[in-house]
């Protein structure tokens, strides 16, 4: 039988957590080999910090992680009694796997964010903008301008 992507729904904030001993689970159950892949689904972000241009990991779907594998009582037993995991998504006793197209669009947003990471915030024209960093900071105004490939935007008072 294939490995197919199960959503597993987990405490929100504790993703990390949970990848890290449903790893450490999976490698000492009987059939490691039932499991591929867990992962957390996040992309990269960039923010403006103090003037400096910072890169960090924002998840997509909070709450959520997939994993990999082949689906029976053993292998069910082994995610949903991990410490934090609610259960799987698509049912309580009978989970439904996604699809290959749905986990290789999750993926390829995964990739997408790794090689141009995306903005913190995103700005539309009209929008109304407080400044919080730099010689025009406690200025407002609204968004006259938004430039996405430089990451900028023109702004009025």
């Amino acid at each position: 039988m294939a490995l197919k992507w199960y959503i597993v729904h987990v405490y929100s904030g504790f993703e990390n957590k949970v990848k890290a001993t449903l790893e450490e689970r999976i490698v000492v159950s009987s059939h490691p080999d039932k499991f591929g892949e867990v992962l957390v689904p996040t992309e990269e972000i960039v923010e403006l910090v103090k003037g400096k241009r910072k890169t960090s990991s924002r998840k997509f779907y909070p709450g959520y992680i997939l994993v990999r594998m082949e689906l029976d009582d053993e292998t069910w037993h082994v995610v949903n009694d991990t410490a934090k995991v609610t259960g799987f998504l698509g049912g309580r006793n009978n989970p439904t796997a996604i699809s290959d197209e749905e986990a290789d669009q999750i993926l390829n947003q995964m990739e997408a964010g790794k090689l141009k990471p995306q903005p913190k915030y995103f700005f539309e024209f009209g929008d109304e903008i407080r400044v919080i960093d730099g010689p025009f900071t406690n200025f407002n105004g609204t968004v006259e301008e938004v430039n996405q490939e430089k990451g900028k935007i023109k702004v009025k008072r």
